[in-house]
C-alpha cells in the first residue's frame, strides 16, 4: 500500500509517555467508591463490581517476572481518532508483561465476540496503524453486549484462545455494556478481566475522575479547522449566512469548543435552552434579530453553529420525543404496518394532550423524522432531523415578519453545512496519539493488577505527558439509572456542558461581541510538527476545565 508522505512521517512519531509507565509499576488503592446516583440500586445489580477503590500507578524499581497473557480487544460504536493507538499502547504493554503475550482483535465491534470472528494482532499489523486515524485495523460496530446467551457465546471463544482478560474500547453505552459483562465473568468465577477506554468525539464521557475521552481533541480542531475556512469565505463573500450543524447529540461539548476556537457570530448550546426552558420560537427569535443587526450594520453575512441534539433540549420537544419513544417501542409493529399517509395521525392520536399539540405544530418533515427507524438504544436518530435547515427557515419567516413590522432591513441567504463523520477517523492530533496510547499502556497494567470492571484512566491532561498519573476508575463509580426501551436501565450517567463551568462562562463573556462583530478566528489545519504551543495544545475546553482561570 502506498503511503503519502505524512503518513510516513507519522509513522515515526512516538508518543510521549507518563514517567510512571516507562518502567515497572505498583497498584496504590484509594477510598472505596459509589456510584454517581442511585447507589442502592446500582449496588443491588453489581454485587461483585460495586464499591471498588480508584486506583493509581506508582513507579518501582524491581519488576517481578509475569508469565504470559493472552488479551481480547474490541473496538466498539462510533470511529473516533486514536483508537489504532489505544491498541498499539495495549499491545506494548502486555508485551511488556511478557514478550509471549498475545493481543487478539474482534472483528467489526462486539459482534465478533459473540460470532467468534477474530484475528491475532502481531508486531507487523500493529505497527501498520501506529499513529493513524480510523477503527479500520480490527472494524467496529454497534451490537449491544447485554444478554447471558451473548456473555456465554463470547465466553467460549475466550477460553477457546485462552483470553485471560477482554478490553472494550467504546463511549458511556459500550463502558456499561464492559461493567455489565465484568460483573457476569466475575458472577461466574470466568477467569477473564473486562477493561473499558472511554471513547467519544462528543466528548460527554468525562467526570471528575475521566477528564476528557478520546478522539474529542482531534474531531473539534478537525471541525474548527473547516468552520475557520468558512468564516474566511463568509467574511469574503458577504452574503450569506452559514447553518452550521456539528455532532454531539446528548450535549453540546463539540459545539462550545469549536465556538471557543473560532468565534463564530452564534453559537447554540442545548443544554442553556433547556435550563432557560427556552421555546424553538425563542431560539428563532434570538437568531434573527442577530442577522437584524448585522444588517443594519451592513453586515449581511455570519455563521451559525449548532449542536445536532439541539432539537432534544428544547423542554416541549424533549417531553415529546420522550414519550415517542416509549410509544413507538411498546407499539412498534402497529406503527410500521401503518401506511406512511396515515402514520402522523395515528401518533398524534396515541400522544398525551400536550404533546400530540406540540407534534402537530412541527412541520410535516420535521415530525416524520421524528418517528424515523430508531438507534440501537431504541432512541430517535436525532443526526437525521435536518435541524440547520429548520432554524434557517424559522429565521427567514421571522425576518420576513419583522421587515413588514419596519424592524429589518437586509439581505438573507443561507448555506447549510452538517460537519459528523469528517471528524471521526482524522490522523490523531499530538495530545490524542499521546493520550490514546497511554491509556491503552494503562490498560495492559490494569489487567497485570487483576483487575476487572476499571476503565482505563489518565489525569493531569494539561501538564506534559511525562506528569499524567495512570490508573483505573471503577466503571459502577460513574453509573446512575435511566430509562431505555421503556425500562430503567443502569447506565454511565453522561456528562453536559455545565453551565457554572469555565468553559461555558468563558464563551457567554465573548459571546455579545462576536454576535455583532466579525471576530472570526481562523485555527487551521491540525499541525503535528513544530513548536509545543501550535503542535501539542490541548483543547480550550479542558485548559478551561482544568485549571480553572478567571476572566
Amino acid at each position: 500500500m502506498k503511503k503519502s508522505a505524512l503518513q510516513q512521517a507519522r509513522a515515526a512519531y512516538r508518543p510521549q509517555m507518563p514517567i510512571v509507565l516507562t518502567g515497572a509499576v505498583k497498584v496504590v488503592e484509594g477510598k472505596p467508591t459509589q456510584s454517581v446516583a442511585d447507589q442502592e440500586a446500582i449496588k443491588q445489580l453489581f454485587p461483585n463490581t460495586y464499591g471498588l477503590p480508584e486506583i493509581t500507578f506508582e513507579k518501582v524499581s524491581v519488576s517481578e517476572p509475569s508469565k504470559p497473557i493472552n488479551v481480547g480487544v474490541i473496538l466498539s460504536g462510533g470511529q473516533a481518532p486514536g483508537g489504532h493507538n489505544v491498541i498499539s499502547g495495549l499491545f506494548d504493554g502486555i508485551k511488556t508483561i511478557n514478550k509471549d503475550s498475545r493481543l487478539y482483535g474482534f472483528l467489526m465491534g462486539p459482534g465478533g465476540l459473540v460470532d467468534h470472528k477474530y484475528k491475532e494482532l502481531t508486531a507487523d499489523i500493529i505497527d501498520e496503524y501506529r499513529n493513524t486515524g480510523g477503527f479500520d485495523i480490527i472494524g467496529s460496530g454497534r451490537t449491544k453486549l447485554e444478554t447471558k446467551e451473548q456473555f456465554d457465546k463470547g465466553l467460549e471463544i475466550l477460553r477457546e484462545l485462552d483470553i485471560k482478560a477482554l478490553v472494550i474500547i467504546g463511549g458511556d453505552d459500550s463502558n456499561t455494556n464492559a461493567a455489565i459483562l465484568a460483573e457476569y465473568y466475575k458472577a461466574i468465577d470466568a477467569g477473564v478481566q473486562v477493561i473499558g477506554v472511554p471513547k467519544t468525539i462528543d466528548g460527554d464521557l468525562k467526570n471528575e475522575v475521566i477528564e476528557t475521552s478520546f478522539g474529542f481533541d482531534t474531531a473539534t480542531k478537525v471541525y474548527s479547522e473547516v468552520i475557520g475556512n468558512i468564516q474566511r469565505d463568509c467574511n469574503s463573500a458577504k452574503k450569506y449566512w452559514h447553518f452550521i450543524k456539528l455532532m454531539g447529540r446528548s450535549a453540546s461539548h463539540i459545539a462550545l469548543e469549536c465556538a471557543l476556537q473560532c468565534q463564530p457570530n452564534i453559537c447554540i448550546i442545548s443544554e442553556e435552552v433547556e435550563a432557560k426552558n427556552m421555546t424553538l420560537d425563542q431560539v428563532v427569535d434570538e437568531i434573527a434579530q442577530a442577522v437584524a443587526d448585522r444588517a443594519a450594520q451592513g453586515d449581511n453575512y455570519g455563521v451559525v453553529l449548532i449542536p445536532e441534539g439541539l432539537i432534544e433540549f428544547i423542554p416541549a420537544v424533549k417531553a415529546l420525543i420522550a414519550e415517542l419513544n416509549d410509544l413507538l417501542a411498546a407499539k412498534a409493529d402497529e406503527f410500521a404496518a401503518l401506511a406512511p399517509k396515515d402514520q402522523r395521525q395515528w401518533v398524534i392520536e396515541h400522544l398525551s394532550e400536550e404533546n400530540a399539540k406540540t407534534y402537530a405544530s412541527l412541520p410535516e418533515g420535521v415530525a416524520r423524522q421524528l418517528t424515523l427507524d430508531r438507534d440501537p438504544h431504541g432512541n430517535v436518530q436525532v443526526s437525521l432531523i435536518e435541524t440547520e435547515k429548520l432554524l434557517s427557515e424559522m429565521v427567514g419567516k421571522r425576518l420576513k415578519e419583522m421587515a413588514e413590522a419596519g424592524k429589518y432591513n437586509g439581505k438573507y441567504s443561507t448555506m447549510h453545512h452538517f460537519f459528523g463523520y469528517e471528524g471521526r477517523c482524522a490522523d490523531p492530533s499530538n495530545f490524542d496519539a499521546n493520550y490514546c496510547y497511554g491509556l491503552g499502556f494503562t490498560a495492559a497494567c490494569l489487567i497485570a493488577a487483576g483487575v476487572t470492571g476499571y476503565m482505563s484512566s489518565l489525569r493531569n491532561l494539561t501538564f506534559a505527558p511525562v506528569n499524567w498519573v495512570a490508573g483505573g476508575i471503577p466503571i459502577t463509580m460513574m453509573m446512575n439509572m435511566e430509562r431505555r426501551h421503556g425500562e430503567m436501565k443502569p447506565v454511565i450517567q453522561k456528562a453536559l456542558v455545565d453551565l457554572d463551568g469555565a468553559p461555558f462562562r468563558k464563551f457567554v463573556k465573548e459571546r455579545e461581541g462576536w454576535k455583532k462583530n466579525t471576530c472570526y478566528t481562523y485555527p487551521g489545519p491540525i499541525q503535528y510538527f513544530g513548536p509545543a504551543e501550535v503542535a501539542d495544545q490541548p483543547s480550550m475546553t479542558l485548559v478551561y476545565e482544568q485549571k480553572n482561570r478567571k476572566y
